[in-house]
């Protein structure tokens, strides 16, 4: 058609041509004198060339008689606009023709009423006015911010100041987000979805934050008011049928309000070293605790020992003693002499002796010191049970002077002591029985 139409016309496709645009017949004139080749053709010849063509397409000139006025020819009239049409009508269907990317949905409408859903991929549809579409992206998740835009440092006061339980106002600031579920009921059922979203997400937190104290939601229940948040603007969400399902409620900030942060700042110190202090004490008492239990362990243990060992000891003496009682009635004079000597041994044992010759009349030196001295470091040795303490033994050049009787005294005693006196026998034998006569009566 177009190759006709062309050929109607008489306009030849190549621009290599030196007579591109123009007709052998017509422009024989405005060709005269100048030779082939010689340069591009006139400008105004080809506009004038132009025309003429316009003017054979739409109609043609008449003879001389008829006034010079223009006969249409209805053929090529229709041609042209057929050719005119189609092109148009090519163009409008092809504005039908749309993309959708994964992740998005798109919503056909025919003359407003929805039609259809168009899944991911190429889709056509009828162009406007018939039918439009509109696409939403049901793979994004989306944030509304409330009390802060972009960032915690750009506050919005409107709508982060809230009223607690407790009369005091508290700054709060978090972020919601959210999926969009149902692409039908999120393009038809508000005008302004993400404002309808933080409107409500700010109603649910003002309700929430008026049923708590100020010192709960700063110290304890962040979380707790993120979930109840959430909760409250999911039903509200849910009937106003946005077809948004949420996802996370995030607190970004919780704080006093600007002009009382500091104070609130020196509190929370405060709380904080209350805290640290009332651990550092627990755990010294369960360093110290325990301690004190053990010992009060061993101790009580020490004394059921010593307990046990004061009744066997006790249990013991009186079974000896009722066999000594025994023995006793049986021959009483043998038990006395023994139970005499045995008390004897055990004085003797733990005391100084000193040796005298009774027939001596020399006066004898005593160091009663020295020996008390003696006595008590053997009483105290045997006290902590670490044994008797022997004396030690003086140095050369330090012996300590003795009376010249004490001297005299000492050879007799060492040659007295192998051979006792017959007196004296006879006065110890003499004692022990008036002893015996006493015990018996």
């Amino acid at each position: 058609m177009l190759a006709s139409i062309l050929k109607r016309t008489g306009i030849k496709p190549s621009l290599n041509d030196p007579r591109w645009g123009h007709n052998p017949k017509s422009d024989t004139k405005a060709q005269e004198g100048r030779r082939p080749g010689e340069g591009p053709p006139d400008l105004d010849q080809l506009w004038r060339d132009f025309n003429a063509r316009l003017n054979r397409l739409f109609g043609q000139r008449g003879s001389g008689g008829d006034g010079g006025k223009l006969k249409p020819d209805m053929r090529g009239a229709g041609i042209t606009a057929s050719v005119i049409v189609f092109i148009v009508a090519l163009i409008w269907l092809a504005s039908g023709a749309f993309i959708v990317q994964d992740g998005q949905v798109g919503v056909v409408s025919t003359f407003g009423k929805i039609s259809h859903i168009a899944k991911p991929g190429f889709n056509w549809r009828w162009p406007y006015p018939i039918q439009a579409h509109q696409l939403v992206n049901t793979g994004k998740i989306n944030t509304a911010e409330i009390g802060y835009r972009n960032n915690v440092r750009n506050r919005q006061p409107q709508e982060s100041l809230m009223m607690t339980n407790d009369q005091n106002l508290v700054d709060v600031q978090f972020s919601v987000q959210y999926q969009i579920k149902d692409p039908v009921a999120w393009l038809f059922s508000e005008r302004d979805q993400d404002e309808t979203v933080r409107d409500v997400a700010e109603s649910a937190a003002r309700e929430v934050v008026g049923k708590k104290d100020l010192d709960y939601l700063l110290y304890q229940g962040r979380d707790a008011v993120a979930a109840d948040v959430r909760r409250i603007t999911q039903q509200l969400l849910d009937r106003y049928k946005l077809g948004v399902q949420l996802t996370t409620v995030a607190m970004q900030a919780v704080q006093p309000p600007e002009p009382v942060q500091a104070a609130f700042n020196d509190a929370i110190k405060a709380a904080e070293e209350r805290d640290r202090a009332k651990a550092e004490g627990e755990a010294y008492a369960n360093d110290v605790i325990p301690t004190a239990k053990g010992k009060a362990a061993v101790k009580l243990q020490e004394a059921e020992a010593y307990r046990a060992q004061v009744v066997e000891t006790a249990a013991g003496s009186a079974a000896r003693f009722d066999q000594v009682v025994a023995q006793y009635a049986k021959a009483p004079a043998v038990t006395r002499e023994r139970m005499y000597i045995e008390t004897m041994q055990e004085i003797f044992s733990n005391a100084s002796k000193v040796l005298v010759d009774a027939k001596t009349n020399n006066t004898i030196y005593l160091p009663i010191d020295k020996m008390m001295e003696k006595t008590a470091a053997n009483d105290a040795a045997i006290g902590s049970k670490s044994g008797p303490v022997p004396v030690p033994p003086q140095q050369q050049g330090q012996q300590a002077p003795q009376p010249a009787a004490q001297q005299q005294a000492a050879a007799p005693a060492d040659q007295a002591a192998p051979a006792v006196p017959e007196s004296v026998r006879q006065r110890d034998a003499r004692s022990r029985e008036s002893q015996r006569e006493r015990e018996t009566r």
